[in-house]
């Protein structure tokens, strides 16, 4: 196991908390719109209840928004309206007449099943097109060394010599992309979370792969330094949010990729969150992510979460367990045939 320097984490985290105060102030949004957050019996603000980060929103800003933050409302409906259609179309009953794909195309899942989001985000009553909001230009601020990492991890994924190899959700060790957290970003479906609060913890329970992450209160991390599945979380409370700052990745955690949100992180990177009750329906997510291993500055972003009726359901992941040996053997018979192996699935 990696050992963390203590001396270095703890720059770290105050580096990345400093950072993160300056960027944003969400107590000081929630009291200028004048919304009296509710209370716990113990008298935390209550973030209790389910919540979807479900957007259409990317984590980077592509480059057809030509660097802008914000759309106005016409250029949203048009996205929105063109994404919901697409859905709609690839959506139709299937021909039971049409030719079988060949093997770069024998398609997915259906996209009733699908959960990308209505709309796309909308904080501070802005409509986004980028999670990021630091850097201004909405792009990962990778280094040299963290663009190397990312594209060898990326590679990686190409290979099916073995199960350690495959992607974590895939191996239904943790969720695909990064819906756990830390930080928390939207993934193809199960976009839902459950915040239970107790007067010394927060749990986050995430419905894809129902990975639960608990969130010590008022504590210090790990001594020695366990290198934990979605990190080391320690809590407080300052004013009506919940700040969380997680360390000691564990180190096969270290690409999250899913759709159009992926990033790469090391196991010392620093994730600061806040979680900001601004409306009975609404959370202000924001977090900070400091890795100098990685990128040349700290990042930064913001999603709100919006609470929802829907209940969490049971998430099966490979049902018989069968998926994974069906994935491994296909690979050998193509090492077999002397044939290439079908691409992975990008969305994932």
């Amino acid at each position: 196991m990696k050992k963390v320097n203590r001396m270095v984490l703890a720059a770290s985290v105050a580096t990345a908390v400093f950072v993160f105060s300056s960027a944003v102030s969400s107590s000081a949004q929630t009291a200028g719109s004048g919304y009296l957050t509710p209370r716990t019996e113990f008298g935390a603000p209550d973030l209790q209840g389910v919540w979807s980060i479900a957007t259409q929103t990317n984590l980077e800003r592509a480059a057809r928004f030509e660097g802008k933050l914000v759309l106005t409302s016409d250029e949203a409906q048009r996205i929105e309206a063109a994404v919901q259609a697409g859905f709609e179309a690839s959506n139709l009953p299937s021909d039971p007449n049409r030719e079988a794909p060949d093997s770069s195309s024998v398609g997915g899942y259906n996209t009733f099943w699908m959960d990308p989001g209505q709309r796309l985000s909308v904080v501070n009553g802005e409509i986004r097109t980028s999670i990021i909001t630091d850097p201004a230009d909405g792009r990962l601020p990778y280094s040299t060394k963290g663009q190397e990492n990312y594209q060898a991890a990326m590679t990686q994924r190409a290979s099916y010599d073995g199960p350690e190899v495959r992607p974590l959700g895939e191996r239904c060790v943790v969720g695909f992309g990064s819906t756990g957290g830390p930080p928390k970003l939207p993934v193809l479906y199960n976009n839902n979370t459950q915040i239970v609060q107790t007067e010394g913890y927060v749990v986050l329970l995430a419905e894809m792969n129902h990975d639960a992450r608990v969130i010590r209160l008022g504590g210090e991390h790990a001594q020695p330094a366990m290198n934990y599945w979605m990190g080391d979380s320690v809590g407080h409370y300052e004013d009506d949010t919940l700040v969380v700052v997680t360390t000691n990745f564990h180190l096969q955690q270290n690409l999250r990729s899913s759709l159009d949100h992926r990033f790469y992180g090391s196991p010392e990177m620093v994730v600061t969150e806040r979680f900001t009750r601004t409306a009975d329906d609404s959370i202000l997510y924001q977090f900070t992510v400091n890795d100098p291993e990685n990128y040349t500055q700290p990042w930064s972003g913001e999603l709100p979460m919006m609470a929802t009726d829907e209940k969490l359901y049971e998430y099966a992941c490979h049902e018989g367990n069968y998926a994974l040996p069906g994935i491994l053997a296909g690979a050998r018979r193509a090492d077999f045939e002397g044939a290439d192996y079908a691409p992975t699935y990008s969305g994932q």
